[in-house]
């Protein structure tokens, strides 16, 4: 239990360090509907730890304001009702000192019925919203980073501009064909998707050792890759058309040279690192021009131990399903992943800004196949 105590006090502490370079004025404002702002994620990442343990299992537990579970629940449907995701930057009251408060009372509460109450029931929970708590870092850092990017004076966060390195590898692994064994076993934690452990038959194929590189990415702009159809699924080519993208998401064309936003500011491209912030949609539509395919993520969960993984977040081409005595849980626990599972593909692998100890190569990740904000890349497979 004192490990455990010690796990969740440095998970909240990181995210405290996280804001630490915010000004108050930067704790509101949302960009955009899927990008929240750091209030909202310092006051969630509480309100669940409140919601789905300390009222339950904390005797006499008093909840710090009772509109919270109002403003700072996400998508729980059967805790009750919530604002509106787009609206969650109007929530310029409560102010950020009281956030702070809440944050400390949860916290207080937390570790008094840690150190008083233990139970398997309690252990799991805490581990799931320390796990919780590290996805909303992750998301903190790029929901951060769109709503900087909106500020026509491209401003400086951090002196860490989270643009990942060139790649360590080359050339092409191969793997034969045979049945291999899919999804987490063991005591380590893992989210209910990554459960259960099945099999499955896979043709030999050949997975890239290296990224998709900024450079790679800007032969396929310069060859018209956004202006031909044959490329595109047609889901894709409706988006691209609708919301004219010409290129990843924070790439600017000044003065014939490509720039892109990064955390530390406005900086040249650099064509030797590795591409990020592309969609599903671009990715696909990239592989088809360089005549390969993405990775399914059975393929990729195989070829992980022999790859050099963990920049970036790497688009699959597969859909998010359930995989074969997937079982939901109880109660509100039961709507964190298993109601997704429609219309969304699957990444896997990490990237330069997820929360260290928070990757394993049966981690599924997921979003929608225009998410372009998230740090995703490409990795070629054939």
């Amino acid at each position: 239990m004192e490990d455990l105590i010690k796990l969740y006090k440095t998970t909240r502490n990181h995210t405290k360090a996280l804001c630490a370079p915010l000004k108050t004025e930067d704790y509101t404002p949302q960009s955009a509907e899927f990008a929240s702002p750091p209030k909202w994620h310092l006051a969630h990442t509480s309100w669940f730890f409140e919601e789905m343990i300390l009222k339950t299992y904390s005797k006499n537990y008093q909840v710090f304001d009772h509109s919270y579970s109002f403003l700072f629940n996400s998508y729980y449907n059967s805790v009750g009702e919530r604002i509106e995701r787009k609206n969650r930057g109007l929530i310029t009251r409560p102010a950020i000192e009281k956030i702070y408060e809440y944050r400390a009372y949860v916290d207080k509460s937390m570790e008094d019925l840690l150190m008083t109450k233990g139970s398997k029931a309690i252990e799991e929970l805490t581990v799931l919203g320390i796990n919780h708590e590290q996805q909303h870092q992750e998301l903190l850092i790029t929901d951060l980073k769109h709503t900087f990017s909106c500020n026509p004076i491209y401003p400086k966060f951090t002196e860490t501009n989270y643009v990942s390195s060139q790649n360590k590898t080359s050339g092409w692994l191969e793997i034969p064909e045979g049945i291999y064994s899919i999804g987490h076993e063991g005591d380590g934690f893992c989210f209910d998707n990554e459960l259960g452990k099945h099999r499955v038959f896979l043709e030999s194929f050949k997975v890239s050792k290296s990224f998709v590189t900024n450079g790679d990415y800007m032969e396929f702009i310069n060859n018209k890759g956004y202006q031909d159809p044959k490329y595109w699924l047609d889901d894709a080519w409706h988006w691209i058309k609708q919301n004219h993208i010409k290129s990843p998401l924070y790439w600017k064309l000044m003065d014939g040279v490509w720039h892109q936003y990064t955390l530390s500011g406005l900086q040249p491209v650099n064509p030797k690192a590795i591409l990020t912030h592309v969609s599903y949609y671009e990715a696909a539509a990239f592989a088809f021009w360089a005549g390969y395919r993405l990775p399914t993520e059975f393929e990729w969960e195989i070829a992980s131990n022999q790859l050099d993984w963990g920049t970036v977040w790497e688009w699959t081409n597969s859909a998010y399903l359930p995989y074969p005595n997937f079982k939901t849980a109880t109660g509100a626990v039961g709507e964190y992943n298993g109601k997704f599972m429609v219309n969304l593909m699957v990444l896997r692998g990490a990237s330069v800004a997820t929360s260290k100890n928070h990757s394993r190569t049966t981690y599924r990740n997921f979003f929608s196949p225009s998410t372009q904000w998230q740090f995703s890349g490409i990795r070629l497979a054939k």
